[in-house]
């Protein structure tokens, strides 16, 4: 795994995102096509869309990129002489069943130009695809299945690091960091539960001490749970979304496994406050995450006030990325790159510190820096414990 290149100091990076973001008034700075302080021609109902999961048992992790999204939309519809874009959501519930014919939605609008997302990585296996072959650029916040950059989509990007980051990180922390040595590893089947619960299987080698799976929408653990105490586990590390993680957690700990005796760790899909939701306040404390994601409130510039003022919430899971994600697009309309073909070369070579890290990609996709952090579940609400090191 790469090391951490940490983010610029606060000041520094708070004014170059306004530069980039054109708020100080003066010339774009961000490189990805000819700068321009705005475009010759704007199409009148020009979009962008935002794909991912707005209702169904995930919803949470879709509102919260979805707003971070407007957020950065609104801005820019707000500066000077700039050309409106609309913001068209493509709601999948966070089903990768309603994924396709989402995708030809998407594609069928000409006035859509860009995107954000899929959000999910199943979703993203099976609009991906058809996003390429239409040449419709998408930026996605949140997926992070490593075999999404290696299917050679040049419409293809995202601004966070991929469950190849994630996975090590998260077995050297359950190890490292925690001292846990019998690791029950368990997936929910999905494209990114078990994509990433494998990689934390390699990852933990002898300390591995059982694996098991479980199906998205299963409410009944008890069989799973029982399994749990025999294998004589000291941890549980859980690959999948908060909607059957809290549920699982809430039985172990129903059960009698306490967090002192089995420790709980999950990933990204599970940390929202819908994991404690639906474990409980005392199942929950204690438990463990990890998330190739910066926490909310260390994201630059004015992100944090600008979103709690426009949403009367603190930002939360992947709204900093979501908002780096639309920011890349919005620059880009700003530049002139008011087609699909224009807007796909500008991102491709763009270069420019967001919220979050500096933005730029490699010939895949991938971002070029990336952070590993991990989170725990303390009184209630989830925070930040520490970034995790990798060398």
């Amino acid at each position: 795994m790469r090391s951490i290149v940490k983010l610029a100091a606060p000041a520094a990076a708070a004014a170059l995102l306004l530069a980039a973001c054109g708020t100080t008034g003066g010339d774009d700075t961000a490189t990805g096509g000819e700068s321009s302080g705005g475009s010759s021609s704007c199409p009148s109902g020009l979009s962008i869309g935002f794909f991912g999961a707005l209702t169904g048992p995930n919803a949470n992790l879709g509102v919260n990129i979805q707003n971070g999204v407007k957020l950065a939309v609104d801005q820019h519809n707000k500066e000077s002489g700039a050309c409106q874009v609309k913001l068209t959501p493509y709601d999948s519930q966070g089903d990768q069943n309603q994924a396709q014919g989402l995708a030809q939605q998407a594609i069928g609008d000409k006035n859509v130009i860009g995107l954000v997302g899929p959000a999910f990585s199943g979703e993203s296996k099976v609009a991906d695809p058809i996003f390429a072959e239409a040449g419709l650029v998408g930026v996605t916040p949140s997926a992070t299945n490593p075999a999404l950059a290696e299917n050679g989509w040049k419409t293809f990007f995202r601004v966070l690091g991929n469950d190849a980051s994630q996975g090590p990180a998260a077995a050297s922390y359950i190890t490292g960091t925690l001292g846990k040595q019998k690791v029950y590893v368990i997936d929910d089947s999905s494209e990114y539960g078990k994509g990433l619960a494998d990689i934390v299987r390699g990852d933990l080698k002898t300390a591995d001490v059982k694996d098991n799976t479980i199906q998205t929408g299963q409410t009944d653990f008890s069989a799973v749970v029982a399994d749990i105490r025999a294998s004589g586990a000291d941890s549980v590390f859980f690959g999948g979304y908060y909607a059957e993680g809290g549920l699982l957690l809430k039985q172990m700990r129903e059960a009698g496994l306490s967090s002192d005796q089995v420790a709980f760790i999950s990933d990204d899909g599970a940390k929202d406050e819908g994991l404690i939701t639906a474990a409980g306040d005392t199942a929950a404390e204690g438990a463990y995450l990890t998330c190739p994601c910066l926490p909310p409130d260390k994201a630059g510039g004015t992100f944090v006030a600008d979103y709690t003022a426009a949403y009367g919430s603190a930002p939360a899971t992947y709204s900093a990325e979501g908002y780096d994600a639309a920011s890349i697009l919005m620059a880009g309309v700003k530049a002139g790159k008011v087609t699909r073909e224009d807007l796909l070369s500008f991102v491709a070579s763009y270069d420019a510190p967001g919220v979050t890290k500096q933005l730029k990609f490699d010939d895949k996709g991938e971002p070029s820096e990336i952070s590993v952090w991990a989170y725990k579940v303390e009184g209630g609400q989830i925070v930040a414990d520490q970034e995790i090191k990798a060398s």
